[in-house]
């Protein structure tokens, strides 16, 4: 590599330190051109390595023809005074100068390159992300690991598999985090490519080993049972396997003596054991109360969208209660829900002003964080992956421009709206149901701004499949569209919170989501939204 390129490079790097890359498809694009230049650099010492071999190959097959000459006739060879001369001058010289070759390390410059871009590579943390998105992809949209494995998704331009060693780590990355239910998954999905005879490192040993335990962490025993057998068919030595198995039959027999205890006029219906079946498994509750809602709206199903509702929504042109500005070039508005009411906007961003906002944004990307409702100090969150910046009008000309445009449109001042946020979505990234607005007393800006009273949001990328904005109360699902932006409300006009817009965005399958978002906030809107006359208005 030229010296220059790699100053640049290192640049990047340091910039990158710890960036979490998995959490940002945007700034894991740069990895596409740090693997460019290591296989540049790769390239490089393969010619060395290259010219350095067939120079000693040279020297190999000259002296093979030599050698063949002197030792058919050593004396007569001998006899000319210049064949040894030239033998004490070889053996002197000439072979040393070809040691000297050999020992030539032509790693250096490689190594160097590797070594100082390896400490600003993707870390641990990425790679256990990165299958934690795959597996959350899995999920949500309801994929087998077959159809991830085999690269089978929709709207995907680059095709690609997984392998046996791949399928094998996502299974690790599962069992590492106490999570058995995608352990077993992944695991039977390696067996069953290594059982097709792909070629690979992981032997069947290591896989059943994970896969029999996570299978008896679901109680399973006789599966468990007919696994380790396996595994110990394959390696009678294996001793962590031979005591799992004598355990799993105790366990088993301990069982059936319960059983037995229980109904001792039917031993012999409990001394039998059931037929084995491959490993289907529940997946584990968690957390989240909406979860099924939630998914199935982000696949599509579930929307609420009735002929009913759809007679009540619109199209229009909207001019902002005829706002000067927007009289002679009005914007597109459509109708997404009539209660509470979302309205998507046309042609909001422009391409030109879509890029100079990404790349305004890019370098200041960092995780979005999430507030922690018992001490309300900012943290990351698993439900959250993605990275976030926030710009100011003074950043570029650009920013002020699309901040007036909203006002513009809303009606609503954003002299005490947030900087403009802009987002970008990792791996899987997605954002679970969530209020855009504070329901905390601790709030230091609800004093000053009041709450966060609407939301503007700009959808700058288009998503291939996956990424939609939904809302689980009401069954809503709006997809992204490059330069197109929604709105909504979060407040009533009593101030109090519409807890109907509970959202989330939903993991993105197959794309990269980039989103920016100005929330208004109460204070300077007091007039501009007076309060209505109940709570609920």
């Amino acid at each position: 590599m030229k010296p220059c390129l790699q100053l640049v490079f290192l640049v990047f790097l340091i910039c990158h330190t710890e960036a979490e890359f998995f959490t940002s498809i945007g700034q894991m694009t740069d990895l596409i051109y740090a693997e460019k230049d290591l296989v540049q650099s790769l390239k490089e010492y393969i010619r060395a390595e290259e010219a350095k071999l067939s120079q000693i190959k040279s020297w190999a097959e000259k002296m093979d023809v030599l050698t063949s000459k002197s030792t058919s006739d050593p004396e007569g060879y001998l006899a000319h005074p210049v064949n040894a001369y030239k033998l004490v001058k070889r053996l002197n010289t000439d072979w040393l100068e070809l040691e000297n070759l050999v020992l030539q390390d032509t790693t250096n410059g490689f190594i160097a390159n590797l070594t100082i871009q390896r400490q600003f590579f993707p870390t641990e943390e990425d790679e256990t992300g990165a299958a934690k998105a795959l597996m959350r992809l899995q999920d949500t949209y309801k994929l087998d690991p077959e159809t991830l494995s085999r690269g089978n998704l929709p709207g995907t331009k680059y095709k690609s598999s997984l392998t046996v060693s791949d399928c094998f780590g996502m299974g690790k990355t599962a069992y590492n985090d106490g999570d058995y239910y995608h352990t077993v998954l992944w695991m039977e999905q390696a067996l069953k490519q290594h059982d097709e005879g792909e070629d690979t490192t992981v032997s069947k040993v290591e896989i059943l080993d994970y896969l029999s335990y996570a299978v008896f962490q679901f109680g399973d025993l006789h599966r468990a049972m007919e696994l380790t057998r396996r595994l110990i068919s394959l390696d009678s030595t294996h001793e962590r396997a031979g005591s799992n198995l004598r355990y799993f039959e105790k366990l088993l027999e301990k069982e059936r003596e319960e059983k037995s205890r229980e109904n001792p006029l039917n031993k012999t219906t409990a001394a039998t054991e059931p037929v084995v079946q491959s490993g289907a498994y529940e997946r584990p509750l968690d957390y989240l109360p909406e979860r099924d809602i939630y998914e199935a709206l982000c696949r599509g199903e579930g929307v609420k969208m009735t002929p009913r509702r759809q007679k009540r929504l619109f199209c229009r042109y909207h001019n902002g209660n005829r706002n000067p500005h927007l009289l002679i070039a009005p914007f597109k508005e459509e109708d997404e829900w009539d209660s509470p009411h979302i309205v998507r906007y046309y042609d909001v961003m422009s391409d030109e002003e879509i890029e100079k906002i990404k790349q305004l944004a890019k370098p200041r990307l960092a995780r979005a964080t999430v507030r922690d409702p018992k001490t309300g100090v900012l943290t990351v969150a698993s439900y959250r992956v993605s990275k976030s910046s926030w710009l100011e009008e003074d950043d570029d000309p650009v920013v002020g421009k699309v901040n007036q445009r909203m006002q513009q449109i809303t009606g609503l001042t954003v002299k005490t709206a947030e900087l403009l946020q802009v987002a970008n979505y990792g791996m899987g990234g997605q954002y679970e149901p969530h209020f855009d607005f504070s329901r905390r007393p601790f709030d230091s800006t609800l004093k000053s701004e009041g709450n966060r009273l609407a939301t503007f949001l700009n959808y700058m990328s288009d998503v291939e499949a996956g990424g939609a904005t939904v809302f689980p109360d009401f069954g809503a699902a709006i997809w992204p569209k490059k330069g197109t932006a929604v709105f909504w409300y979060n407040l009533f006009r009593s101030g109090e919170g519409d807890y109907r817009t509970r959202h989330a965005a939903c993991p993105v399958l197959v794309g990269c989501k980039w989103v920016s978002n100005k929330w208004f906030h109460e204070r300077g809107n007091e007039f501009l939204r007076p309060c209505g006359r109940t709570e609920v208005d």
